[in-house]
């Protein structure tokens, strides 16, 4: 865990520094009318790096940047969320569709790609596939930033949310401040460290043995475990071999967004569902057998079995 798995701390406070230099840059692009107007809170951070879940090698970090609406208004349909461009929000007004009042969220992301060589120690800056984000690169570092713009809207009862690039040119609704507390909130109600076994799953997961599955869907296939009455033990063995049997069936059925925003993240084919439990449940069996030969006090044939799971950087016993 420590020495392949767990980000190194030197590299994350560095990260953390770095993220924060980032910001304030961001927050130096020029007020001329045609860059969007920055929202005074500035930034949010989401993703694993954010949620504390994050593994070796530490290659990328996600942060939102968050936009004035300028008395913007949005509608929610189906299949999107649109956004209707005020008359008065000047600085938005080259990002609407073509004859429409609509805000283009693609618009946005090129907005923020042209105006990202402000930044110093610029390298580049690229339009990420889904087209949800810019990444930006930085030449004294080799972990990238996944920015998105956003705004915050209003919902019912008061609460708030934001609204982000779907990558179809629209927008779509998230809260990472949800998904964060409800990692901490789960986390701190085990007795194991909830966050080492999802970063222990990851590292299992990314092998070249099965299909991987989405960090931010595995992380929810095990809270969700854990927040169902589930106590765990103090042994992170124990609960990666039970975790394997529980990923085993789970994985075929679908799971629904904790937030309410998304619906299913469950995004695997029927093949990939099936070779990952196949492979989760010939690792469960070899992590049973991992504890009987520990049991026994074959100690060395128990370390085999490990490394049949985990792969030749586990190490051998001596």
């Amino acid at each position: 865990m420590a020495d392949k798995v767990r980000t190194l701390k030197t590299r994350s406070d560095i990260a953390k520094s770095s993220k924060d230099n980032l910001v304030k840059e961001i927050a130096k692009f020029p007020d001329d009318g045609i860059f969007p107007i920055l929202h005074p809170a500035l930034s949010i951070d989401y993703g694993s790096f954010s949620r504390k879940t994050k593994i070796q090698p530490l290659d990328d970090i996600d942060l939102m940047i968050i936009l004035h609406g300028q008395g913007c208004t949005y509608l929610t349909y189906a299949d999107r969320t649109e956004i209707t461009v005020h008359p008065n929000a000047a600085s938005l007004m080259s990002m609407r569709n073509d004859y429409s009042e609509i805000l283009n969220s693609r618009k946005v992301i090129n907005k923020f790609k042209d105006y990202l060589w402000n930044v110093s120690s610029y390298e580049k800056a690229d339009l990420k596939r889904n087209q949800e984000a810019v990444t930006l690169n930085l030449k004294s570092y080799e972990w990238v930033y996944d920015i998105v713009p956003c705004f915050v809207a209003n919902g019912d009862y008061g609460s708030d949310f934001y609204l982000i690039p779907d990558g179809n040119g629209n927008w779509k609704k998230t809260d990472p401040r949800i998904d964060k507390n409800r990692t901490v909130t789960i986390n701190a109600a085990q007795k194991i460290s909830v966050l080492d076994v999802i970063r222990l799953f990851k590292y299992w997961t990314k092998r070249p043995t099965m299909p991987s599955m989405k960090s931010y869907y595995l992380e929810n296939l095990i809270l969700n475990y854990y927040n169902s009455g589930k106590i765990s033990s103090t042994y992170i063995d124990f609960e990666f071999r039970d975790l394997l049997n529980h990923i085993a069936s789970q994985v075929h059925y679908d799971l629904n967004d904790p937030k309410g925003f998304q619906g299913n993240i469950n995004h695997l084919t029927y093949d990939e569902r099936s070779k990952i439990s196949a492979k989760a449940q010939e690792d469960y069996q070899k992590a049973v057998d991992a504890r009987s030969f520990e049991s026994a006090g074959k100690t060395s044939d128990c370390f085999r079995k490990w490394s049949e799971i985990f792969g030749p950087d586990f190490p051998t016993y001596s």
